[in-house]
């Protein structure tokens, strides 16, 4: 198994999959969200409001969850694969209208269906 970090065609990969859950995120498309999350009772999304243990809670709460206001803008984005099947991405956001900074961090597997988030992280600092 390598072990190099950032592999250019690995992290290319990652950087379009990150970018395609964020075109999902904000445009609400629950059916792309749900692909790239691991389908397994041990992935977990610990939201700002939220904490998810399993694929089916995640789901839930993506069905329930308000479609409006999810526009945001990212900074401080940073992508970092570890081999060619491990990554992690950290970015920062803001919202229109909000004076608070959100935070997402997200652990991503490369499985035989493709690149996965197995675990992420929302919060909000003041």
């Amino acid at each position: 198994m390598s072990r190099e970090v950032n592999i250019p065609a690995v992290l290319a990969e990652v950087t379009a999959a990150f970018q395609r859950y964020e075109q999902a995120l904000v445009s609400n498309d629950i059916v792309v969200l749900d692909t790239l999350f691991w389908h397994d009772a041990r992935t977990v999304r610990l939201g700002a409001g939220e904490n998810l243990y399993g694929i089916e809670a995640i789901r839930a709460f993506r069905a329930a969850r308000p479609a409006a206001g999810l526009q945001r803008q990212l900074r401080n984005t940073v992508i970092t694969t570890f081999g060619s099947d491990f990554a992690v991405c950290s970015t920062e956001f803001t919202r229109e209208g909000s004076e608070r900074i959100g935070r997402q961090q997200q652990s991503w597997v490369r499985l035989p269906e493709g690149w996965r988030i197995v675990a992420a992280q929302v919060s909000l600092m003041s």
